[in-house]
């Protein structure tokens, strides 16, 4: 067989986006995977996006990735997250067809240039003189490559939990690579098992919708993919049921059934997304939690109970089931179900993804110990273009923290590691009033047009969007309206209020911004202009954190923002100063921040606005 410049072993969210962004800048790349179908396959919950994770999702189309675009090619439902709060912190979710999605992803593979698809199970990794040479699969085949990237999703030695049975499996009837697992192992990598686990499916013809609460599709959200024109005309609702004492009592009846509670799942779970016997031994006091009742396509039957993910025995997620309002003659199609899989220590990567002990072998998505197609996708790319990158020789490819999220993602990764399945959300950024969905292509664009991932085409389209963008503003700052009791103000100052929008002052702008996320930035930049200029002069301050000092008496357990574990290793460290603070496993910068934050206030207290840093001290004292 032929040499391949890339190997990417895996065809979830991870890997269709390693294997397109590395076809894209010219090299040769062999996607494997244990299934032509199952490409792109949504295991869990049939969506895309969500608070934080649409912002990657718009991150990764800004590089020229697919996971937006096959999102919005999918879609039958949008929502618009986090509304009650600024539209900074806004956030897009879509339900997605889970049965077109695949079809669409290995589409759009076939499609590009330079990729080839082989189905086969990966055995070995080979490796000479610390660098990887290629593959052996199941068949005994050795297929030479110059980098690898392993895109192996739960599939590592793992095991699938059904109340008391056990059985090895990377998804429900689907093969688990144990030697893969034994290999990577062999070479030298720190291993675990992180657990997780998915809903029962049910019979949407057995459902009682008039018991529930119907949460109706949005039409004025916009789609995830700057390829996309418009939204769906047609789009199916969800609907929200609740449980109930009877079914709690259930469940903690048949708790010792359970494979979580019986001791046979010993991996650590996902802490943010609990099975619903963890939510209710965790959470006691609570007399119901709420399901979603989610469609699986326009043509499907299956329903996804959203929020009763479980493990327990067949006959017991009928019975609890049967209790909740809407579900009481429902039909289990599927069972829900745990899995335990092998991950890497991701500590062992280096920012590109790539292995410290093993030249072009890259890891990338839920075997780095993360969860959520979204987290996956993000690394996929970022694997994808340094492979590729390797290749020709040219500079690695790293995102910074104030650039993306998809930087924050993977510095947390690579530099802490994580001891649970790690998912993102906005506030462990400390720079998320600047990197939000609305802005990911102004962000990101640029740079994918000098890395070859996007066209001229699109990069005119930026160009354009940002001229406008900046007339906008200067055209608000230069014009005034006479307010009763002020006299004349700007119209950018006359915008900072809450009650008005941008859509009121556009008679008042001499040209028509007709495209909606330019709007919308405008008027987020307006609305929180002092934050973000307050933001990025910490973001300076910060780079010099080793200049900043932490108080000798300074109580870090005063500062409620912080966590319980954050506290207590701070505490037991004593850092002289914050870059100290930053070197300590498991200190974010999102905590050094809030940390930054309350040393100025009470440095500010003690002094009277004198010096906390040895330089531009005045400044941030004013700011704060």
């Amino acid at each position: 067989m032929k040499r391949w410049d890339v190997i990417v072993v895996g065809g979830g969210h991870a890997g269709i986006e390693a294997v397109y962004a590395a076809a894209k800048l010219d090299v040769s790349v062999l996607l494997v995977t244990l299934g032509l179908d199952t490409i792109g396959k949504l295991s869990c919950n049939p969506a895309v996006g969500g608070v934080s994770k649409g912002h990657l999702v718009r991150e990764v189309d800004a590089l020229g990735g697919l996971i937006g675009r096959l999102a919005d090619e999918c879609a039958i439902g949008y929502r618009c997250l986090n509304k009650s709060k600024g539209k900074a912190v806004w956030s897009t979710r879509a339900q997605v067809d889970r049965f077109r999605y695949p079809e669409a992803a290995r589409t759009h593979l076939e499609r590009q240039k330079n990729i080839e698809i082989l189905q086969v199970q990966v055995h070995d990794i080979l490796a000479k003189n610390k660098k990887v040479t290629g593959i052996v699969t199941n068949f005994g085949q050795v297929i030479e490559a110059r980098q690898v990237i392993i895109c192996a999703g739960t599939f590592l030695r793992s095991t699938l939990h059904i109340g008391l049975e056990s059985f090895s499996g990377g998804r429900l009837y689907e093969l688990s690579s144990d030697d893969l697992f034994k290999n990577i192992k062999r070479l030298g990598f720190k291993t675990k098992h992180f657990k997780t686990g998915t809903c029962a499916r049910l019979d949407k013809r057995t459902l009682d919708f008039s018991k529930m609460t119907e949460q109706k599709p949005e039409y004025d959200v916009e789609p995830f993919s700057r390829h996309t024109r418009g939204l769906p005309s047609r789009q199916l609702s969800c609907y929200i049921t609740h449980t109930n004492k009877r079914t709690h009592q259930i469940i903690r009846k048949n708790l010792s059934r359970s494979p979580l509670y019986s001791g046979r799942i010993k991996a650590r779970g996902v802490r943010y997304c609990p099975s619903l016997e963890d939510k209710i031994v965790r959470f006691g006091d609570r007399d119901r939690h709420q399901v979603f009742i989610e469609p699986e396509g326009f043509d499907s039957i299956e329903i996804y109970p959203n929020g009763v993910s479980t493990s327990l025995p067949f006959d017991v997620q009928e019975k609890f089931i049967r209790t909740i309002d809407g579900l009481e003659q429902a039909v289990l199609m599927r069972p829900g179900y745990g899995i335990e899989h092998g991950v890497i220590d991701a500590r062992q990567l280096y920012p590109t993804l790539e292995a410290k002990s093993v030249k072009g072998l890259f890891f990338a998505g839920q075997v780095n110990g993360t969860t959520g197609y979204e987290e996956a996708a993000s690394q996929g790319v970022i694997a994808g273009i340094n492979a590729a990158l390797n290749i020709k020789r040219q500079n690695p490819f790293i995102l910074r923290r104030d650039q993306a999220l998809i930087g924050v993602l993977i510095d947390d990764l690579t530099r802490c590691g994580t001891d649970e399945p790690y998912r993102m959300f906005t506030s462990r950024s400390e720079f998320r009033l600047s990197l939000r969905e609305s802005n990911a292509d102004m962000r990101l664009l640029a740079i994918a047009g000098k890395l070859g991932l996007v066209g001229k085409e699109e990069l005119s389209v930026l160009r354009e969007k940002e001229i406008q963008l900046k007339k906008a503003l200067q055209v608000l700052k230069t014009e005034t309206v006479l307010i009763e009791n002020r006299g004349r103000i700007s119209l950018f100052e006359y915008l900072k209020r809450p009650q008005v929008g941008f859509e009121q002052l556009q008679d008042r702008i001499p040209f028509k911004v007709t495209d909606p996320s330019l709007r919308r930035e405008i008027e987020i930049l307006v609305k929180y202009d002092t934050f973000i200029r307050r933001q990025a002069l910490q973001a300076e301050e910060l780079k010099n954190m080793d200049r900043i000092k932490i108080p000798a008496d300074f109580d870090f357990k005063s500062i409620p923002s912080l966590s319980a574990e954050i506290k207590e290793k701070l505490q037991a460290f004593g850092p002289a100063t914050l870059g100290h603070a930053l070197a300590i496993s498991g200190i974010t910068p999102a905590a050094v921040m809030i940390m930054y934050t309350y040393i100025v206030k009470a440095q500010k207290g003690k002094t009277h606005g004198h010096m906390v840093t040895r330089s531009h001290s005045h400044r941030v004292t004013r700011e704060e």
